[in-house]
């Protein structure tokens, strides 16, 4: 039997009602292990903010690693983060929009008019259906919809509400919605497909350190035209002409609350072929939910735990020195230290917390290199070992004056690289998906432990085609093809 739990930050938010079921602080929700076991679990997520990298961010994102049923979902707080995010969506509204209002409100003279959905509950019933189909494209427990009338009504706003800040009549209203959600399941929304074969690239020719180099771009382009497919560069500024293309390939370095998010999010609601999809992208940035994922399914790392404020001390113990700490979203070696003292150990963590309420520490293992295996639609497509750079603990090297300096790099035929790098590497990679991946691994002489999975792995001509040479780009061209081939039958 699903066992249910209400996750808020502080327990006198619904001291109003009586709760059906467990109410948990949110600090022991994120590190209690006595949730990380459980199994079989609906979380409600009341937490006060779902502002990114708040701990409202982060129990939904460590619920869904420990396979956790939650509401709001991490993707759904990120459509709701701005505008540009949710009208992707919200257009789709349009219709059941002015269809409930033709009934609603079509002789007022008013020209907005906003309502509380409340687990898809609204006050009105000529809204019913259109409570209800919000809360199914938006599922958050507490939403104010705002709408606007140019001739015919539209939706124009979608925030979410705060459990704390409701009034004495809406508190009445949320008690019986959230009474009724706890005795239900919704659907999931449906999506929408097409059938063309024009392939976007998004690429940026400003980036210092970008996932494929212009010699590799080219190859992409070569490949696909060979292979029937229209292949395009376009940039952050066609954002509007995405629709135009079948499938979109993001060969942009990808973060969260970033343009390259958008796209992917975009590309999904066309019903384009997409890679990175969305949900790669949340789940490869953030290094909190990589290192929850990992543990729970005993793919090897290193030690790891996840540092709150005031848990410094216990990452002392349980890791010791030298210990590396990173900032969740960090790419390229960049928000990571590696603190070989306590004085050490108190400047970074000061340094990482102004941008995150929760950050890793990690057991150092010294190796000469890295392995990064890529894994397409989980199969292995190339093994390479990236080096240390010289004089130094990671592969890249930021100076003092920015410059940039990395190590050597040596590329191996997939069935020569040794059986346990490939293995675990593919392990850790299906737990995200069958995208396009790159893990990072180390390897010594006590076993092979995953560092990281990447959504967006660097493919540089020279570099990881070394030895498939141009059927690496044929092969990705191919998965594009097989994928867009699936969507035009259903």
């Amino acid at each position: 039997m699903t066992q249910q739990l209400i996750v808020v930050e502080n327990t006198a938010d619904l001291d109003f009602l009586e709760v059906g079921c467990p109410l948990v602080h949110v600090d022991d929700y994120l590190t209690g292990q006595e949730y990380f076991n459980l199994k079989g679990t609906q979380v409600i997520n009341l937490c006060r903010s779902s502002r990114y990298q708040s701990v409202g961010y982060y129990t939904s994102l460590l619920a869904e690693a420990r396979r956790h049923r939650i509401i709001p979902s991490v993707k759904t707080m990120m459509d709701l983060s701005s505008k540009a995010m949710y009208s992707l969506e919200a257009v789709n509204l349009d219709e059941v929009v002015q269809k409930s209002f033709r009934r609603h409100r079509k002789d007022s003279i008013e020209s907005l008019f906003e309502m509380e959905v409340f687990f898809g509950q609204c006050r009105y019933p000529e809204l019913s259906e259109l409570a209800r189909q919000i809360f199914e494209t938006f599922p958050y427990p507490l939403l104010q919809v705002t709408f606007r009338r140019h001739k015919e009504w539209h939706l124009v706003a979608i925030k979410p509400v705060r459990v704390d800040k409701l009034d004495s009549d809406n508190r009445e209203f949320f008690a019986g919605a959230l009474a009724g959600y706890l005795q239900r399941r919704w659907r999931s929304p449906r999506t929408r497909s097409v059938a063309r074969y024009d392939l976007a690239v998004l690429h940026n020719p400003d980036d210092p350190m970008p996932p494929s180099d212009t010699r590799a771009l080219n190859q992409f382009i070569k490949a696909g035209r060979a292979l029937g497919i229209d292949v395009e560069l376009i940039e952050r500024s066609d954002y509007a002409r995405l629709a135009e293309y079948d499938a979109l390939f993001i060969r942009d370095t990808t973060r969260i609350n970033h343009y390259t998010y958008r796209f992917a999010k975009k590309a999904e609601s066309e019903g384009m072929v997409v890679i990175d999809d969305p949900q790669s992208i949340l789940r490869c940035t953030n290094k909190v939910f990589l290192a929850e994922l990992l543990r729970a399914n005993r793919v090897p790392t290193p030690r790891t735990v996840i540092v709150g404020k005031g848990d410094i001390n216990a990452a002392e113990v349980a890791i010791g020195y030298p210990m590396v700490l990173k900032v969740p979203d960090g790419s390229f070696s960049l928000g990571v230290y590696k603190a070989e003292t306590p004085e050490q150990l108190q400047e970074y963590t000061a340094r990482l917390f102004k941008t995150s309420e929760l950050i890793l520490a990690q057991e150092y293992l010294y190796t000469e290199f890295d392995w990064r295996i890529g894994v397409l639609n989980c199969e292995p497509i190339y093994a390479s070992q990236y080096f240390m750079s010289k004089k130094h603990w990671q592969i890249v090297r930021y100076g003092d004056g920015g410059e940039v300096s990395t190590g050597g790099w040596k590329t191996w035929a997939v069935a020569d690289a040794p059986g346990e790098v490939m293995a675990t590497a593919l392990k850790a990679a299906n737990l995200i998906g069958d995208g396009f991946y790159g893990v990072d691994l180390k390897q010594t002489d006590n076993g092979v432990y995953v560092i990281e999975v990447n959504d967006n792995p660097s493919i540089e001509a020279g570099v990881e085609d070394k030895i498939l040479k141009e059927e690496l780009y044929r092969c990705i061209m191919q998965e594009f093809i097989r994928r867009l081939d699936k969507r035009k039958m259903i």
